[in-house]
């Protein structure tokens, strides 16, 4: 392995090995180390999520019991109806009020919003077979979307393009930098509650945009050292890194996979 293949990062690698990090230094370009660690730690807490444990049932699920409509968040007392319909387009609320995202995006992780919960192992898989919920949630997914600049145009397989005010909100998103953690947040919760397909989609999209198009400069670093590493999928992940080592520049200063195995795989696809 090149010294440059950061070892918190299983793409190349099987999931379930846990190694014991080695401190590595790089001539030019240095990966986000912590940034790494925080994504396997988030992939490996998605494994396993549909099997039966023995965690205590409880009698209340928070996060659950809000995308069913039957409790409001706190401290906002939002109903989650009341979110789809008047919050959509409401740029300024979704921009300065920061703690609604805590309960429209619930992770296994605690958030700053102290009255949020964290997803339990129990509610996740509850979650996941609950279609009113997960309905829910692909509609919280699209109020954040549109707040980005983007349109959700498949539901089936998360595909995603600009939306017609994509320049304004652009803007908005590469001057107010705390989003780029809205979204790697986001991203856990699509993958942890059963929305994995949303993934990769997005991230595409973010790495077009900054590596390709150019724009989103304030955004670029977290979509290689974040959105990248959240994808569940480890093909689909695989396919990101290769596509994100293609159009990075310099070439040689890229720290986010074996350049050995990138290379080879962009030769093939030259070829």
């Amino acid at each position: 392995m090149e010294s440059d293949e950061c070892e918190f990062d299983s793409t190349w690698e099987d999931e379930h090995q846990n190694k014991t990090p080695r401190k590595k230094m790089y001539r030019r370009s240095r990966r986000n180390m912590y940034a790494a660690k925080d994504m396997q730690d988030f992939r490996h807490s998605c494994q396993f999520l549909d099997y039966d444990d023995e965690e205590p049932v409880r009698d209340f699920f928070y996060n659950l019991e809000f995308y069913q409509g039957r409790i409001r968040s706190s401290p906002d007392n939002i109903h989650i109806d009341e979110f789809h319909k008047h919050w959509w387009g409401q740029y300024g609320w979704l921009e300065e009020v920061h703690s609604y995202i805590q309960w429209l995006f619930p992770i296994q992780e605690q958030g700053l919003n102290r009255w949020s919960h964290v997803l339990t192992k129990k509610e996740i898989k509850l979650f996941r077979r609950d279609k009113q919920a997960l309905r829910n949630l692909v509609k919280s997914y699209e109020v954040m979307l549109d707040f980005y600049g983007i349109c959700l145009i498949n539901i089936h397989t998360g595909e995603v393009r600009r939306a017609p005010n994509w320049r304004q909100r652009f803007k908005n998103l590469n001057r107010y930098t705390h989003n780029n953690l809205r979204i790697t947040r986001i991203l856990k919760c699509l993958g942890t509650l059963g929305l994995e397909h949303y993934q990769a989609p997005l991230v595409k999209f973010f790495l077009r945009e900054t590596l390709v198009n150019a724009e989103l400069s304030n955004v670029k670093q977290s979509v290689l050292d974040y959105f990248m590493f959240a994808v569940l999928n480890k093909s689909k992940r695989r396919e990101l890194v290769g596509y994100a080592y293609k159009h990075f520049r310099p070439q040689e200063e890229f720290v986010w996979g074996p350049k050995k195995i990138l290379q080879k795989e962009t030769s093939k696809e030259a070829n």
